[in-house]
């Protein structure tokens, strides 16, 4: 029987899988949950399976066949080797699993395995650059310290801006009179909201900053212009660490891309393919086809 080589790109809003035989035909592909592995390794394990599963069944093959496949994964979370560790110590039932971080498979996709950079601007945001086989990374550390310009950033800054507008610290909005109906203007709502948040939730709020920014809304307007200054600051450094070429990709990254300084035209590419693609190039990598 040939072997089948099975793509997965897991980030903080969904998991997606592409099964595809020896020759690279696509024979299946799936979709599954938020696969972050900062946010839980059973949950991220649980989605990259249910996504696994749908791919091979709309193959139209059974568990037989993930025997013989093997699997190459992007999972966001997995630059932290001890994270990495123990999502790859789970049970798969594949021929073999390789696992690297969302950013790295996306790169590889991007560029076609030549060296370049990749900024992955999603719920998470995750910059890497790749030269001359040395990997180098920005922003991508979670939520919580990190993630610059990212999806859960920006509605978390938003969420913040809304609640103070309804306190009346400062002028509100449509963007915040927007948000703050979502809790039928109840601030204890919100915080109930708040306390069990994941980035993901935070994220939804993003798409509606960007909208309202559009719409000449002035608080949206001041929360885009920080979110693309620091995405720009994210751009200069993986300049600085060598990128000739770097791709945005993403959830938000159309949004930024019309934002972005035009010097940054000279150095921004589109993507050659995607972070599925990567991952199944890593996949034959390591089995050497």
């Amino acid at each position: 029987m040939n072997e089948l080589f099975l793509g997965i790109d897991a980030g903080g809003t969904h998991c997606r899988a592409r099964l595809v035989d020896a020759d690279g035909n696509v024979l299946g592909s799936g979709r599954g949950g938020p696969a972050n592995l900062t946010w839980g390794i059973d949950k991220a394990h649980r989605a990259i399976m249910a996504a696994s599963a749908e791919a091979f069944a709309e193959a139209g093959l059974g568990r037989a066949a993930m025997r013989r496949t093997h699997a190459g994964m992007g999972i966001a979370g997995a630059d932290d080797p001890a994270q990495a560790r123990k999502m790859a110590a789970r049970r798969f039932g594949f021929a073999s699993v390789t696992i690297r971080g969302d950013a790295e498979t996306a790169c590889i996709g991007a560029h076609e395995g030549r060296d370049g950079g990749v900024l992955i601007l999603g719920t998470g945001s995750n910059g890497l650059v790749r030269r001359r086989g040395k990997l180098e990374r920005v922003s991508g550390d979670g939520f919580l310290i990190s993630d610059l310009g990212s999806g859960a950033v920006v509605g978390h800054a938003a969420a913040r801006q809304a609640l103070a507008a309804h306190q009346r610290v400062i002028a509100p909005s449509p963007l915040t009179r927007r948000i703050m109906r979502r809790f039928d203007n109840d601030p204890s709502k919100m915080r109930a909201w708040a306390m069990a948040a994941t980035p993901s939730h935070w994220g939804e709020l993003a798409p509606l900053v960007f909208a309202c920014s559009d719409k000449a809304d002035p608080v949206a307007r001041r929360l885009v212009a920080d979110a693309v200054a620091d995405v720009t600051r994210l751009l200069d450094r993986m300049i600085a660490l060598g990128a000739k070429r770097i791709a945005l990709t993403g959830g938000l990254a159309d949004a930024y891309a019309s934002r972005l300084p035009r010097r940054l035209a000279r150095i921004l590419v589109p993507a050659q393919r995607d972070a599925l693609s990567g991952a199944i190039d890593l996949a034959r990598k390591m089995v050497g086809t």
